[in-house]
């Protein structure tokens, strides 16, 4: 795998994960949403009036075309599974920004993605 090719799924990765934190702070402060009629336009408007909504959309739209870019240099049995550095990514960023635990049983897990990654990476 060329330099540029891992580059543009690293960059994916990092922009698929700052979107899952922006909407995560977009909705941080609502509680769990209750899915019904007499909540959906309340609940839409505070979403849709809030910035982490559209950082985040902007996000994955932007993560898309990288991700374009990524696929047309490698194969996609190499590039896919490259995504689930966004699960380590997106773990220490929530155990550092948001607070979310980081037990034993998560950093077991992180471990075993970091080394499937080198291997995917190598091979």
């Amino acid at each position: 795998m060329t330099f540029t090719a891992f580059a543009l799924i690293l960059i994916g990765v990092l922009l698929n994960a700052v979107a899952q934190l922006a909407l995560k702070a977009s909705v941080s402060d609502m509680g769990a949403i209750e899915l019904s009629l007499h909540t959906a336009i309340p609940t839409a408007a505070h979403l849709l009036g809030g910035p982490w909504l559209w950082v985040g959309l902007t996000c994955y739209g932007v993560s898309v075309v990288v991700w374009i870019l990524a696929l047309s240099r490698v194969d996609v049995s190499i590039a896919y599974p490259m995504l689930s550095i966004g699960y380590v990514v997106n773990a220490v960023a929530a155990w550092s920004l948001l607070g979310e635990a980081l037990g034993p049983g998560r950093l077991i897990g992180i471990g075993v993605i970091i080394v499937g990654v080198f291997i995917l990476a190598r091979y």
